[in-house]
């Protein structure tokens, strides 16, 4: 990329010295007018090859996570698992060397799963793999049995609004992407407590596929009964429907201990590597340390946070300390609230105009192919630019969108350039599941990750003008 654009501007320059000296003035200006993405990544290709031969020269990113998921384990927001992974990642920066190392405290919702099941009980009896919806009530003691009204979807679980009355509604949306499917799982309890259902199903927002069933959050209307919620595996949503199809009579037995304890403390975990010339400029890598309370949060986000943390570490121990501050922050409760983001926009509220960019790593650590911008023309022509000293890694693509949960209260409030990493991998697959666990998690796929995000962030940091400037 990096050539092109030079041989580009290469031919511009010897064309100019042909024209009469108004039209090379009126060149220069539409030159000076237009986002070129002239910009020389020679200056770092040295140090952009440090910090890629470090992260790919052994385990240590796979070590470090392969330690939280195994010794803390899964961390949903208000739980002593959580409370132990902040302490943890406190010091083990701490250990790294890294500065101004500390938590801010965040109030979180407290949802606790208790225990629960499904079955059908008529016309066979069978147990349904199941996982309640974050925030989800819970049912009465002896559970909530009902026959199943079985819909496609929003469409005709209003078409059959009479039918749903007193019944187990079943929301058998197929999935096709998480943006499209996951409304039916935040709003379908609502929608279908409206028509007087007494509780949902809904097939689970992910790929068919070993009878994995995905929770995630819900939200309540304020305008209707909450009713209790819960996804269950694409093979037992199949199983209903073919009953329902044939015209059998399905009873099940919903039973779910879920109950919310009000807000806890938790915290947001900061560490930084101080710019040596502009500290009071800020670029901030990070994900989320919670995770939901099934699996281990490996991809979903622990992976994130330590892909993130472990670009500045590198950047600590190879010596490379940029311009401006790099800033990892590992946020707090993105799985049911969010809470951890906007209050990272509400302290940091005074400096977020000193915030160069944001990037976020919260879509698994599969292989990575580039990050997601969102920014002014000018500013993805630089970040464009960038990207080619990862060509080698095949991570050089630069998508349309990018941003992410956590980062976003603060991107929109100020206006800052935001960059996701972009990944090819079966993310969705384990998504919110048992299965998400850290041997889903390549090692050298995650050291890729490292270094993509590594030299994306020292050049946005070490380069002489802001982004987008």
């Amino acid at each position: 990329m990096f050539r092109r654009l030079c041989s580009l501007v290469l031919g511009v320059a010897i064309v100019a010295q042909t024209l009469p000296v108004s039209a090379q003035a009126q060149a220069r200006r539409r030159r000076a007018a237009a986002p070129t993405g002239r910009f020389d990544v020679a200056p770092y290709r040295d140090a952009a090859s440090r910090l890629i031969g470090a992260a790919l020269a052994d385990r240590a990113a796979w070590l470090r996570l392969a330690e939280l998921t195994d010794t803390i384990g899964h961390r949903l927001s208000g739980s002593p698992q959580l409370e132990r992974a902040i302490a943890w990642a406190v010091d083990r920066m701490t250990r790294d060397g890294l500065e101004h190392v500390r938590i801010e405290k965040v109030m979180v919702p407290k949802w606790v799963r208790g225990a629960e099941r499904a079955d059908i009980l008529e016309p066979y009896p069978h147990a349904i793999a199941m996982l309640g919806l974050g925030d989800s009530v819970g049912t009465p003691p002896e559970g909530i049995t009902a026959e199943v009204l079985v819909v496609s979807g929003f469409a005709q679980l209003d078409e059959r609004a009479s039918d749903a009355r007193g019944r187990v509604v079943l929301l058998n949306v197929p999935f096709t992407t998480y943006d499209e499917t996951m409304n039916v799982r935040v709003t379908g309890a609502s929608r279908a407590a409206r028509h007087g259902a007494v509780a949902m199903l809904i097939r689970s927002v992910g790929p068919n596929g070993l009878r994995l069933p995905h929770t995630g959050m819900l939200q309540y209307a304020a305008d209707a009964p909450a009713i209790p919620a819960a996804a269950i595996a694409s093979e037992d949503a199949d199983r209903l429907q073919r009953m329902a199809d044939r015209g059998d009579t399905v009873v099940v037995r919903l039973q779910m201990e879920a109950r919310t304890d009000g807000d806890v403390e938790s915290a947001n975990v900061i560490g930084e590597l101080r710019g040596r010339e502009r500290p009071d400029e800020i670029v901030v890598v990070g994900g989320h340390l919670d995770s939901w309370d099934v699996g281990a949060g490996a991809q979903d986000d622990g992976g994130g946070c330590i892909a993130t943390w472990e670009a500045v570490r590198l950047m600590k121990a190879l010596g490379l300390r940029p311009r401006r501050t790099v800033r990892v922050v590992l946020f707090t409760n993105e799985e049911n609230g969010t809470r951890g983001g906007t209050a990272y926009r509400d302290m940091h509220r005074a400096e977020l105009a000193q915030h160069v960019a944001m990037l976020e790593s919260d879509s698994g650590v599969f292989r990575p192919t580039g990050f997601g911008f969102t920014g002014s023309a000018r500013a993805r022509a630089t970040v464009m630019v960038i990207a080619s000293l990862l060509e080698g890694l095949g991570a050089s693509t630069i998508s349309a969108v990018g941003g992410g949960a956590d980062i976003g209260p603060s991107v929109e409030a100020a206006r800052i350039p935001a960059l996701s990493l972009d990944v090819d991998g079966p993310y969705f697959q384990i998504h919110h599941t048992q299965a998400d666990t850290v041997d889903k998690v390549d090692p050298r796929e995650l050291a890729t990750c490292v270094a993509a995000i590594a030299v994306m962030t020292y050049v946005l940091a070490e380069m002489p003008q802001r982004l987008g400037e």
